[in-house]
């Protein structure tokens, strides 16, 4: 009985070691992460939401845009997208961002608590 409890002993033992050996042998190589603050203009929660909702483009983790501070922060994998790319989606739906201007046509679309050229306060 001793020798059948320590066979099936070892036996488990084996079998969770190559587990864990399996488990480890999967997350070789980690992917990269990085972070970038870009200048975004806007004014108000609704510019908030669409700045954010615009930023998210494919291999952007998380994007934050602070009204105060009129940056957008975004964590990212550089494999697949870059701070440009994100400043031109951000562009694309009306705000400036870093060195790219929005198009008039598209600016005049926001909402108009939402233009924020000219002298217009943080609401």
């Amino acid at each position: 009985m001793k020798i059948t409890i320590r066979i099936l002993s070892v036996t488990l033992m084996l079998i969770l070691a190559k587990a864990d050996l399996s488990a480890q042998q999967v997350d070789t190589k980690p992917k990269k992460i990085e972070t970038a603050e870009i200048a975004v203009k806007g004014v108000c929660g609704m510019c908030k939401k669409r700045i954010e909702k615009a930023a998210l483009v494919k291999g952007v983790k998380l994007a934050t845009w602070d009204k105060y501070k009129q940056t957008l922060k975004i964590i990212y994998q550089p494999a697949k997208v870059n701070p440009d790319q994100v400043c031109s989606a951000v562009v694309a739906v009306g705000h400036d961002a870093g060195a790219l201007v929005a198009a008039d046509s598209v600016y005049t679309k926001l909402p108009g608590c939402c233009q924020y050229r000219g002298d217009v306060e943080v609401h």
